[in-house]
């Protein structure tokens, strides 16, 4: 009882020594004073009568826990273990499976699986609902409990039952390993420079830096455009958010975050310099592309500097802070929201794209033959193809054999590709090309 008293009574001192308190706050805190002295009276009973003894400490951290979690899917307790990984999951490198998840309905939701991680590798998408970890029901866990359920010892296996829109659940066994997370991988497809960032740890901003130089380096005056792939890139740090979107940006608002409090309102602006030189961009995002990629794709967007393309993006627009607990580890707190330049919540409502391109498989189809003008007795002479090629072009078509085996090429070997990517490309070598047309004929 003294431990009870000792608490409420310190933390209704706090409440009722502001000398100029009105009626009405003196009343509420007085509200609150009756609350606390409810916690106080069922944590009593719980360390008195419960079936198992339980330490003060966990059922502290459990309450603390439990008011956290109830406000969003994304504030919560991180006792001193927890919190040293998430410190070390921000440098990016630790121990998992290599998906980002949240809570929903009381299941574990896949915001992002992260590239080349076991979880990637076995099939796991963005939006995935998890219901079970090793045969045991996710329901009733909070989303500390079933992230640790999760993490383990590296080489282990753990079976997670997944349900995915569409189809019945299955299992996926997947096994543990160390998440090393290279942030920005970059390529060259044909004169058009690709850019995938899989998450905004604390390298993203140097590895965008970096891969534009080696762009640049490589291509220089003939690289046409840029890509910028986020799709399943479930954010990270807001100032590698920042940074990304300043190094594509000579001027203006990157992002605002607004909390509560009017006076605390924080603007992000960009910086003169841009690291593409102008070059026209595409930005591809999809439901697994939240946060952080939210920002760096919305602030592009509304500045008009460049394409976004794909499907409606997460929706995550919260801001979290991490306030540590002196010897007792952290807590997440949602603080803020974040606004586009253009003033735009992301929150629920995600970054819609310019242009929808879903997914998709691309297969060649195959035809029969067709007759053509050539084939016609007594068709034309071209007057500037060979007489020979005209022939053997003739003598081709007419050759029902080739044509059966090009025929069972096409049905035997589909092609399958990144049908998003080619999109990008193709959009991007269509602005390249119609701009050279209007200079050349301005020349």
């Amino acid at each position: 009882m003294k431990h009870r008293m000792f608490f409420v009574t310190a933390v209704a001192c706090i409440l009722v020594s502001s000398p100029g308190a009105t009626a009405e706050a003196e009343k509420n805190n007085a509200d609150t004073y009756r609350l606390l002295n409810l916690f106080g009276d069922v944590f009593e009973r719980v360390r008195a009568d419960y079936v198992e003894e339980s330490t003060d400490e966990s059922l502290i951290e459990a309450a603390i826990t439990g008011m956290l979690s109830s406000l969003d899917p994304h504030s919560s307790y991180l006792n001193a273990k927890r919190f040293r990984e998430m410190q070390v999951q921000t440098k990016g490198e630790f121990g998992g499976l290599g998906i980002q998840v949240s809570m929903e309905g009381g299941l574990v939701k896949v915001i992002s699986p992260i590239d080349d991680t076991p979880a990637y590798r076995a099939g796991v998408e963005a939006g995935d609902l998890i219901t079970h970890l090793d045969g045991d029901q996710v329901l009733g866990l909070t989303l500390g409990q079933a992230v640790d359920k999760m993490r383990g010892r590296v080489g282990t296996d753990i079976r997670l039952t997944i349900r995915r829109e569409g189809r019945d659940s299955f299992d996926v066994t997947i096994t543990r390993a160390i998440i090393k997370i290279k942030s920005v991988r970059s390529r060259l497809e044909g004169n058009i420079g690709y850019l995938r960032i899989t998450s905004f740890n604390e390298q993203a901003g140097k590895g965008v830096k970096e891969a534009m130089a080696k762009l640049h380096k490589e291509r220089g005056d003939s690289l046409h455009g840029i890509v910028l792939d986020l799709r399943n890139n479930p954010g990270g740090l807001l100032d590698q958010a920042v940074a990304v979107s300043d190094a594509f940006l000579d001027k203006g608002e990157i992002v605002s975050t607004r909390s509560r409090r009017a006076e605390e309102t924080q603007r992000y602006n960009a910086r003169p310099g841009d690291l593409a030189k102008s070059l026209p961009m595409v930005v591809m995002i999809n439901g697994g592309s939240a946060s952080a990629s939210e920002i760096v794709a919305g602030a592009l967007q509304d500045h008009h500097r460049a394409i976004v393309l794909g499907t409606k993006s997460f929706g995550k627009g919260s801001v979290q802070t991490i306030i540590p607990l002196p010897g007792r580890g952290a807590m997440r707190l949602t603080t803020a929201r974040y606004f586009t330049p253009s003033g735009r919540s992301i929150q629920v409502v995600g970054i819609e794209p310019d242009i929808t391109v879903e997914q998709a498989k691309v297969e060649t189809i195959a035809t029969q033959r067709r007759r053509r003008e050539a084939d016609l007795r007594g068709a034309l002479d071209n007057g500037t193809v060979p007489a020979k090629e005209k022939e053997k072009d003739k003598q081709k078509g007419k050759n029902g054999n080739n044509e059966k085996d090009d025929k069972t090429k096409e049905t035997k070997t589909p092609i399958s590709q990144d049908y998003q990517l080619a999109r990008a490309l193709d959009l991007l070598r269509g602005v390249t090309f119609f701009s050279d047309k209007i200079t050349a004929k301005t020349n």
